[in-house]
């Protein structure tokens, strides 16, 4: 009987197969291609950028990167870029979550009109921007040529990185979690604050370094409403000065310190990734909701499970 039981029992799963490779392509055909194409069109301008940099030494190198006019420049891109991604993190988590929880009309042109910044060339968008909010602006306010301006026009080409990397996670989250937890007694703060928010972390900290990044190089939408004045000239305005004056080593070097920044932000989102995947499989490692039942979401200890049956016969 045993034999017969071992014989019909079903043998165990196959092995996943390996990823299909594309037709024709030999792994390392397809890794020659890969590093010829980053090379072209990455690496060699890269490697450019940084020769014209340094083609006069380190000393004129940090010359031109510590004149007035060029940390003038750096301060007002550092300054608009953090509180642009601060307000849009608040604003862009908001709008997710209406996308994805709520139902209300126009909701399909809402979700349509966050992709508009990625589609709309940016000096378009500086053009609406001083209809909107210049000498002429329907609204009476204006505010170009100022501080204002840059940060209006960085939220513009920025908030789409945060709408969209938060929302992918609200869709795939859980529910039954949050439904675990308000009957638990947990208040809508405390169940965002310990179960929703943890969650969404590591998409929010990677929109916001990838907005930040975006508003560091940002040109064509602060160039005509923002302008190139001392006061309100960030530092892709002021690359684009230095090139017009012949001072192409002083654009590169400016324009190798952006680049530098912008390498720290991608690595921070590949570590803040990789801090997320492994939260998600050790979070997900009990079965069903028993994670939320051992944590007291309501300030009382959960009581402990009732012994079986015949252990209290």
């Amino acid at each position: 009987m045993a034999s017969s039981a071992t014989a019909q029992a079903p043998s165990a799963p196959r092995a996943p197969r390996a990823g299909i490779r594309l037709p024709g392509v030999g792994a390392g055909l397809g890794r020659g291609v890969v590093l010829i194409y980053l090379s072209i069109f990455v690496l060699l301008p890269l490697a450019a950028l940084t020769d014209q940099s340094l083609s006069s030494g380190l000393g004129e190198f940090w010359h031109q990167v510590s004149s007035d006019q060029a940390v003038r420049s750096l301060r007002i891109t550092v300054e608009a870029s953090l509180l642009v991604v601060l307000i849009n993190a608040i604003f862009g988590t908001i709008i997710a979550w209406l996308l994805v929880r709520d139902q209300f009309p126009g909701k399909a042109v809402v979700n349509a009109i966050i992709d508009l910044p990625f589609a709309l060339p940016t000096i378009v968008a500086s053009l609406i921007l001083i209809q909107l909010w210049g000498n002429n602006s329907p609204v009476g306010v204006n505010i170009s040529l100022t501080f204002w301006a840059i940060v209006v026009a960085l939220m513009f080409v920025t908030l789409p990185f945060v709408v969209r990397a938060v929302q992918p996670l609200l869709i795939e989250m859980d529910r039954e979690m949050e439904e675990a937890a308000a009957s638990l007694g947990a208040s809508g703060a405390t169940i965002f604050r310990r179960i929703i928010f943890p969650n969404l972390l590591p998409g929010l900290a990677a929109g916001v370094a990838l907005a930040f990044a975006r508003a560091l190089g940002e040109f064509g939408s602060v160039l005509l409403f923002a302008g190139g004045l001392p006061d309100t000239q960030v530092s892709s305005v002021f690359i684009r000065t230095q090139v017009e004056n012949g001072n192409n080593t002083g654009a590169a070097a400016v324009s190798m310190v952006l680049l530098l920044a912008a390498l720290v932000m991608l690595i921070l989102v590949g570590l803040v990734q990789r801090w997320g995947s492994r939260h998600e499989r050790s979070t997900g490692a009990g079965a069903g909701t028993a994670g939320v039942t051992v944590m007291p979401m309501s300030g009382n200890e959960p009581s402990p499970p009732s012994p079986p049956e015949d252990e209290r016969e």
